[in-house]
């Protein structure tokens, strides 16, 4: 099934059966337990009517307070009389039966006056079911706010909305999966995002043929411009702070129904390393924090090949001192290196997706306590050398200084074909898999801007906001690669700048 068709411009709503009639609907539904139907009649207008929604969608309260009165003791006759009389500003009268279809599917009550008549009314009466809004769980942080994004879309929007109160702020909303039928919010502000970049996920949402879609993550796959990389293409957050920096600088955001994260663009591999604690603390130290991110990056990767390479093709390059712990350690071991670290990055791999996938408490207790009592008995077994425990400990470590939890997955995927590489060719066959990944990083763009910006291509105002954060005052540009429409942040004031209090 392709999910991007070429000729296909907008994504149907109804499923591959034909449209059907509003008795076939209802005869449907009522296979349902859970639809109901019943008649009344208006105490007043002596009007009968039907009454028809599905309970498992609706609140109870709702219709015994604020429909039902209305309907039973108001007078009406038509059902143009009921948008003067319920006060809802969301009734809806329509004998389209698409729209009655999905209306009835997402909450709302159908009120029919005769079983014969084709044109309905319909009356939002859905029920919330979902957390409230809470603390970030995923990227948290000891400062700056700490609500984060949940499962519905208008509470979302809400966080957005109240964080971001202007009227150049466009949200536009799209229906994708032809059976889960999601709700998708289109962000950006007018003027000042490139349309370039709106049309082309606009499009590239519009045009996704899928079945499915139950979380932003399918979006961020399907709408990506390299779909086999491994290297995440667009950003992703739960923190609406970090959404309205991404909208303010130009980039276009999208929130899903039923899912807490909201995915950005276009995005460069730099932005996966940036938090958003960098802006709540002093430059300096953010600066700081950021090169130790990329320097434990760094470290995650190329720790256990350089261990590989050296002992398999260059152990003249150690010291004598360190040769001789190195010796000491392994001469037990019946294993080569490069057999050796990969027991230890597998099964350092297991206790994470172990750990990962039971309760919490639990999974910390398997964390720690299986770390170290299978740390300590391969070492005593003689099966790794307690050198390269301390290295592979250090690269697990290491890996999880990665603000953005999925380029910390990607970390951890590179080093085995590294370690392959270091294995086969050594110090070269590292520099080969170096090349490689820089080579496909090149040619990787997100949403058609490069990935790999402010590297490639070079872009020194970018360079403000990369490796290092600069103060707040030398950030007058926004990012260059995204072209948006003012590129100008703010003017700066030279006159006021470095007066103190007294002049």
């Amino acid at each position: 099934m392709a999910l991007f068709p070429k000729k296909q411009k907008k994504f149907s709503t109804s499923i591959v059966n034909p449209k059907k009639s509003l008795p076939e609907i209802i005869e449907q539904l009522r296979k349902s337990k859970d639809f109901k139907q019943s008649e009344a009649i208006n105490e007043q207008t002596n009007t009968s009517f039907q009454v028809l929604f599905i309970s498992t969608l609706i609140d109870d309260e709702i219709i015994q307070k604020d429909l039902m009165p209305y309907l039973l003791y108001g007078q009406f006759q038509t059902l143009k009389d009921l948008k003067y009389l319920i006060p809802s500003r969301d009734c809806i009268i329509t004998s389209e039966t698409d729209e009655i279809e999905q209306k009835l599917l997402t909450g709302c009550i159908m009120i029919r006056l005769k079983s014969n008549d084709d044109t309905v009314a319909l009356l939002p009466a859905t029920a919330e079911v979902g957390r409230e809004v809470s603390p970030s769980e995923v990227e948290f942080t000891v400062g700056g706010p700490k609500e984060s994004f949940v499962e519905s879309i208008e509470k979302n929007l809400n966080l957005i909305r109240k964080r971001l109160p202007i009227k150049e702020l466009v949200i536009e909303e799209v229906i994708v999966g032809t059976l889960t039928k999601t709700r998708v919010a289109i962000i950006y502000i007018d003027g000042l995002t490139n349309m370039e970049d709106i049309n082309t996920v606009k499009e590239r949402i519009e045009n996704i043929n899928f079945d499915q879609i139950q979380d932003s993550s399918y979006l961020e796959e399907m709408i990506a411009d390299n779909k086999n990389s491994p290297f995440p293409q667009l950003l992703n957050s739960e923190r609406p702070l970090k959404v309205i920096s991404s909208l303010a600088e130009g980039k276009v955001a999208v929130v899903m129904d039923g899912s807490p994260f909201a995915i950005m663009g276009p995005s460069s591999v730099m932005s996966f390393f940036s938090s958003a604690e960098d802006y709540l603390m002093n430059w300096g130290v953010a600066s700081f924090i950021r090169i130790l991110r990329i320097i434990g990056v760094m470290a995650s990767v190329f720790a256990t090949p350089m261990y590989v390479a050296i002992l398999t093709y260059h152990p003249e390059i150690i010291p004598k001192d360190l040769m001789a712990s190195i010796v000491s350690s392994r001469k037990h071991v019946p294993f080569p290196p490069f057999v050796e670290a990969l027991f230890l990055e597998i099964t350092i791999e297991l206790l994470r997706e172990a750990g990962a996938r039971l309760p919490t408490k639990v999974g910390q207790t398997i964390g720690i306590v299986g770390g170290i009592v299978l740390g300590t008995a391969s070492v005593e077994a003689s099966l790794t050398s307690n050198v390269l425990l301390i290295l592979v400990s250090i690269a697990a470590l290491a890996s999880f200084t990665t603000p953005v939890y999925k380029i910390g997955t990607t970390i951890r995927l590179i080093r085995f074909p590294f370690l392959l590489f270091a294995q086969l060719l050594g110090f070269l066959g590292i520099v080969i898999n170096v090349c490689i990944i820089l080579a496909h990083l090149i040619q990787l763009k997100s949403l058609g801007r490069p990935y790999l910006e402010p590297i490639y291509p070079p872009r020194l105002t970018d360079l403000k906001d990369s490796f290092v954060r600069f103060p707040f005052y030398k950030g007058q540009m926004r990012p260059g690669y995204l072209q948006s429409k003012k590129p100008v942040r703010f003017q700066t004031n030279k006159e006021n700048q470095n007066k103190d209090i007294d002049e």
